[in-house]
């Protein structure tokens, strides 16, 4: 807070505001989701959700859960699509089954489909992608219109002619081989997997328990089974089932698939940035739970600009975003300055990208955190650091231009 604040003074006013009534959640989400909602028109877009840990106590603790909108085309992130604030507490297990849907706390998956057939409403289609807590029978069911689901399968289903899911494809023959570059993780190398692919059309019989009367007694969906064959000694090897709605008539159109569910991983990047790569939101030291659930909702809109920032950084030819993704439109004159002081003589060290374009601020912006132009590409961290100077510029830019209006009212 008081990094933020910049002063004592700016601490807090920026406590007042984390503890005014009328400074809420649900007002800062709807305003990014209106503007995603613009960014969306005529594309096919990403809806990924994904829910992360902010704080475990003991078996429950705070959980965010986020959608995040991605061009299907180029992954480019459009902006948040909408967000919530969890609090889980333990001992819930044993009666989930007999809870209708609408008071489990797995229901935010079904509403963060529904808001992203909302919010993307203008959009040529929406493929909604979630990892395996979204398995849920009533997602499949209950899917809004226009709205393809792409789902990481999490349990053997039973099928409308009473076979298992897992030993159908399991019992398929190969369908085609590629290569897969797997970026190192936690625990994992990065390396070249050989991947095998099987797919086939299915219905999912509805579970025989604790589900709503109305819902229909199976879905159709096609499952896509992606293996990998000869993994490195020591290593896990690649294994991915996936449901989808969406038609897979070929080799080439499960592969397709295969690579939107890949875009998966953007989320998971945002929360990284959100927490121990950037914002350290974990750490925060805010007790009272209001202003604390206020910070973390400005910080995860922040930290979606951070990583539009890390995506647009390259430029390349038709993934050029405007510069209206992530900042205003008054904010151009300052990042031409910054430009203009940032450059050095030769080419390498000159900002190769066109005026008003998204990467040229994010030039701009890695330059500022520290970036020289040399030694590999700038990522979220350094990002991060010449966004908040870049800020920390424009509220003195502002407080300037204030001080002479009022020097000139005076005389």
């Amino acid at each position: 807070m008081r990094r933020l604040g910049g002063s004592r003074a700016g601490e807090i006013r920026l406590t007042r505001l984390l503890r005014n009534e009328a400074f809420s959640c649900e007002e800062m989400l709807a305003e990014a989701a209106e503007r995603t909602a613009e960014r969306c028109v005529g594309r096919h877009v990403l809806a990924i959700q994904e829910t992360t840990v902010l704080r475990s106590e003991g078996g429950g603790g705070e959980y965010l859960h986020a959608v995040l909108a991605l061009d299907a085309q180029d992954g480019a992130i459009l902006g948040l699509i909408g967000g919530c604030l969890l609090e889980r507490t333990g001992g819930r297990r044993a009666a989930r089954r007999s809870v209708p849907i609408e008071e489990k706390e797995s229901f935010r998956w079904l509403e963060g489909a529904d808001h992203a057939a909302s919010v993307c409403a203008g959009a040529a289609s929406v493929t909604v992608i979630a990892d395996r807590e979204s398995d849920i029978f009533e997602a499949f069911a209950l899917r809004p219109e226009r709205v393809e689901l792409l789902v990481r399968a999490a349990h053997d289903r039973a099928l409308a002619d009473g076979d298992a899911l897992f030993a159908r494809a399991d019992a398929l023959p190969a369908m085609g081989r590629a290569e897969l570059d797997l970026p190192a993780r936690p625990g994992r190398r990065r390396r070249i997997a050989q991947l095998e692919i099987r797919f086939l059309p299915a219905r999912i019989a509805r579970p025989k328990s604790g589900l709503r009367a109305d819902l229909p007694e199976s879905v159709a969906v096609h499952m896509i089974d992606v293996r990998e064959v000869n993994p490195p000694a020591g290593e896990a090897p690649i294994h991915w089932r996936l449901l989808t709605t969406h038609a897979v008539v070929s080799e080439t159109n499960a592969w397709e698939i295969v690579d939107l569910y890949r875009q998966r991983w953007a989320i998971e990047q945002l929360f990284r940035v959100l927490k121990s790569a950037g914002f350290d939101i974990e750490n925060v030291q805010i007790e009272e739970k209001a202003p604390r659930d206020r910070l973390i909702t400005a910080t995860l809109i922040a930290a979606v600009c951070i990583q539009q920032l890390v995506h647009a950084r390259d430029g390349g030819p038709g993934t050029l975003r405007p510069l209206s993704d992530a900042f205003e439109p008054e904010d151009i004159p300052l990042i031409e300055a910054c430009c203009a002081d940032l450059e050095g003589k030769t080419e390498r060290q000159k900002n190769p990208h066109p005026k008003g374009s998204l990467a040229r601020a994010a030039w701009v912006c890695a330059r500022l955190g520290g970036w020289t132009g040399y030694y590999g590409k700038p990522g979220p961290v350094v990002m991060l650091q010449g966004w908040l100077e870049f800020q920390a510029m424009k509220r003195g830019t502002n407080l300037m231009m204030r001080q002479s209006q009022q020097d000139n009212t005076d005389v």
